[in-house]
């Protein structure tokens, strides 16, 4: 019973690791490329090598972190070629979702997009502390806003797909913010999803879903290439 108590904590702790590498590589605090020194994250989390060890090998699973020759490991780097592949990808299963929720929303659909959306619009995109970071909050109501739209999509595989590749986009997305130096009305782009698809016009939705998703891309490849973006994003 002891030892199954102490396996228990363990794994909280790796997956208290988990969660607090995952956030800090999908928000850029650790950069693309950057080397991963186990015994930091150690020293900064208080948790033990096994449970930063296990962390680190979720991630490396998850395509966020590569191993190295030497048993490092490293924070995956961005490349063009993977942000075009991603985009395209991205678009296919978020269209399909989202005309899969049109077709079978309800009221309560209609309602948690209606809500999200007026949430987002009262946030600001960057962290007051840090204007090239993301707003931690804006962050997580977007993605609410984004799970919203899809969630009367009646297949359980594509929600997952979609997920995966959600997640994989968010760090393109928060590199994204830096390099921004238009203005992007980011809320004009979110109100032409939600009206088209509470209008049940689904070939609009996916249009305007697909303009929205191509932007970040477009960004980040017109900041001149992604080494040269990188370095300023700093």
């Amino acid at each position: 019973m002891i030892h199954d108590m102490s396996k228990t904590k363990e794994d909280s702790l790796s997956d208290r690791a988990y969660a607090k590498v995952k956030a800090d590589i999908l928000a850029c605090r650790l950069a693309p490329g950057q080397k991963l020194k186990i015994s930091d994250i150690v020293a900064e989390l208080g948790y033990s090598l096994g449970a930063v060890r296990e962390a680190l090998s979720r991630l490396t699973s998850e395509g966020l972190v590569v191993p190295e020759t030497n048993k490092g490991y490293r924070v995956a780097p961005i490349t063009q070629a993977e942000l075009e592949d991603l985009t395209r990808t991205r678009i296919l299963i978020e269209g399909e979702c989202l005309r899969s929720a049109i077709r079978n929303g309800n009221l309560k659909w209609e309602s948690g997009i209606v809500s999200s959306l007026f949430e987002l619009s009262r946030l600001e995109l960057t962290d007051p502390a840090d204007p090239q970071r993301v707003n931690a909050v804006w962050a997580e109501t977007h993605r609410r806003f984004h799970e919203a739209l899809v969630a009367a999509c009646d297949s359980p595989w594509l929600l997952r797909i979609r997920e995966m590749l959600y997640t994989q986009s968010e760090r393109y997305r928060n590199f994204s913010v830096p390099l921004d130096r238009a203005t992007r009305d980011l809320q004009a782009e979110h109100k032409a999803i939600a009206d088209a698809a509470l209008a049940r016009d689904a070939d609009s939705a996916v249009a305007a879903m697909t303009d929205h998703l191509a932007l970040t891309t477009h960004i980040i490849i017109n900041a001149s290439t992604i080494d040269e973006a990188i370095k300023a994003a700093g």
